[in-house]
């Protein structure tokens, strides 16, 4: 299973960080833009592998995510809490309805190709929890093989310590993990640089 996790592009209410270089409207835009290129890749990828995929939405409906990115994806609202919170009952929905592996992605990655989606499958046949390390020490990729929910606790969301205090879950719970390619993701002003021409 791929989860891909997006937020409704409202001005103001996305990409909050870039709004003082951009403004609120320009910044939704942005938004808007990566999670139509991060979806389409996602398409690709689960078309190509026979792998379903599902958007976990936040910020909006159902019915207003549908008009902008296609009738053809699942629609699930992200639910409640924070970002580990939110993750956590995502894996174990998809764990509950009977996936073999399930790897999550968010939208903030310009570079995320389907290459990176096939790796992180190919990872799964052997290690435990596959990450995608950020260049802003976050991750863009999390995949694992069973509902290690522990993983989602105590991390210190939207810090340049998130990768390494997973990491060190995945210590403490003795799991095997395998790094993909470290990505930029855009998050912040100094980051618009890696957005595609």
């Amino acid at each position: 299973m791929l989860i891909v996790f997006v937020r409704y592009p409202a001005p103001g209410k996305a990409k909050t960080r870039l709004i003082p270089a951009v403004g609120p409207v320009a910044a939704a835009d942005i938004q808007h833009r990566m999670s139509l290129c991060t979806l389409a890749v996602a398409s690709e990828f689960g078309r190509d592998h026979k792998v379903d995929a599902e958007v976990r939405f936040t910020g909006g409906t159902a019915e207003q995510m549908v008009p902008l990115y296609g009738r053809d994806l699942r629609y699930r609202d992200q639910g409640e809490g924070d970002l580990g919170q939110r993750l956590k009952l995502a894996v174990a929905d998809a764990f509950d309805a009977g996936a073999r592996t399930v790897v999550v992605i968010g939208t903030d990655c310009p570079k995320l190709s389907a290459g990176h989606l096939r790796d992180a499958h190919e990872a799964l046949l052997d290690a435990d929890v596959v990450l995608g390390p950020a260049l802003d020490g976050g991750y863009y990729l999390i995949g694992l093989r069973q509902a290690h929910l522990q993983l989602f606790d105590d991390i210190a969301w939207s810090t340049q310590r998130v990768l390494q205090q997973t990491l060190d879950a995945t210590s403490r719970l003795g799991l095997s993990v395998q790094l993909l390619e470290t990505l930029a993701d855009v998050d912040r002003p100094e980051d618009l640089q890696h957005l595609p021409e």
